[in-house]
């Protein structure tokens, strides 16, 4: 069962024209609208099922610069002040916490791992730091486990997915902003070789921008169109506990569980050392690209072949403007729930904070994740298409960096001066 998003209310109507047409109503697509109208540029989000009925709704929620690649670091850091001061930009709560994130080992090996990133991360000012055992029960008392340490970042936080996008949304209505649900887009249409417009299943609506933020929808949209973006899918099973008392506000990840406490009271749980590759066309057609993961990684995927990869064969890679889009053949990606990632994350939390031998599940949902060969996301313009950037590709990042990925976006539709370097996430790296 799907998270419950916070209601809000759009719009009906399809106009004529506008200035920027963003295909996609997840968290950085409302984000970026928000920024656009701020700056009263006129802005369309256009979402073929649900705002934030995916990824944007099923995440974990965490706000981390803890354990990401150096280069993202800074998108990071500038997406912890825009969380930090989006309550009163948007006039609701969000759900930003800033608890802290710990990250802890079991081995040697796996210490190694956060020591060498802290050491690649030095530079840049941050103020995670190393914990010993002795501190991890200090900070997260009542386990049992005999952790060799941990890294701690103090400034990483939370917020909560089913409210953020809804509350982002609203204040970007409020501002000028138009939006649509259940409004798929085909395709764009161009004129003097670049993007002239878009042509929806309720018609066509000229516009001088679009910026792409379908999640893992992306790469079939644009192939339509002869452009690649290589992404793959893997799906991340997830449960949500009633209201309990727990050990900590602090996030923790630990090698084969995670949990962070949820607004409500519970806490969000998962087998953070395993998800599910659920095999489809795209690995057999990108699989080369992403070969370094995979061997750095292949302990973490439960990979398989199934009824995912005849539903996808199925869906059209190719279609007309006039014809039903794949995008109105699914609405909303709901994916299986795996029920034993999510029992093995529950034992193994268990066994590490006995606190949760009397945790009672209340919800549990799956959600899809667009993975990039570098695991950073693609925010920049395609230099093929004029008028076209992209905003996607988020590798299980795009909610934590969501109000500083969405803002780089506008900035760059825009063309004024971008709130980070963009160049660790042009296209063309591909």
């Amino acid at each position: 069962m799907a998270p419950v998003i916070h209601p809000v209310q759009t719009s009906g109507r399809l106009p004529a024209s506008t200035a920027v047409v963003i295909i996609g109503g997840g968290i950085v697509g409302l984000t970026a609208a928000l920024a656009l109208a701020e700056r009263n540029i006129p802005v369309v989000v256009l979402e073929k099922g649900r705002l934030a009925g995916e990824q944007s709704s099923r995440n974990l929620g965490w706000v981390r610069k803890t354990s990401r690649l150096p280069e993202d670091i800074p998108l990071a850091l500038a997406a912890d002040r825009l969380w930090a001061a989006l309550p009163e930009r948007v006039g609701r709560d969000v759900g930003y916490r800033q608890a802290g994130i710990m990250f802890i080992a079991r081995e040697e090996a796996q210490m190694a791992m956060h020591e060498r990133w802290l050491q690649a991360a030095g530079p840049l000012g941050l103020d995670s730091r190393l914990l010993s055992r002795q501190e991890i029960a200090a900070k997260v008392p009542g386990g049992r486990a005999q952790w060799v340490g941990g890294i701690f970042t103090a400034s990483d936080g939370r917020a909560e997915p089913t409210l953020a996008s809804s509350a982002i949304a609203a204040a970007a209505m409020a501002k000028g902003a138009i939006i649509l649900e259940q409004c798929a887009v085909r395709t764009l249409t161009t004129a003097a070789g670049r993007v002239s417009g878009v042509v929806t299943e309720q018609g066509e609506i000229r516009c001088d921008q679009v910026l792409l933020a379908g999640g893992l929808w992306s790469r079939r949209f644009l192939g339509n169109l002869g452009i690649s973006l290589p992404t793959l899918p893997l799906i991340c099973s997830v449960l949500r506990t009633k209201p309990m008392a727990g050990p900590t506000e602090i996030a923790v990840g630990a090698p084969d569980f995670s949990f962070r406490k949820h607004h409500d009271g519970g806490f969000i749980i998962t087998q953070r050392g395993a998800l599910d590759a659920s095999l489809t066309l795209d690995h057999l057609l990108l699989g080369m690209k992403y070969l370094p993961q995979l061997r750095s990684q292949r302990d973490f995927l439960r990979i398989s072949l199934g009824k995912n990869f005849l539903r996808d064969v199925a869906l059209p890679r190719r279609w007309k403007a006039s014809g039903r889009s794949p995008f109105e053949r699914v609405r909303t990606l709901d994916p299986q729930v795996n029920p034993t990632l999510n029992q093995e994350a529950l034992a193994n939390l268990r066994a590490a904070w006995p606190v949760f031998e009397r945790a009672e599940v209340e919800q549990a949902w799956a959600g899809t994740i667009d993975v990039t060969p570098d695991s950073n996301p693609v925010i920049g313009p395609v230099a093929s298409l004029p008028g076209l950037t992209l905003a996607t590709g988020f590798s299980g990042h795009g909610f934590g960096t969501s109000p500083a990925a969405g803002q780089l976006a506008a900035d760059l539709v825009a063309n004024q001066t971008p709130i980070i370097d963009p160049t660790p996430y042009r296209f063309d790296r591909f």
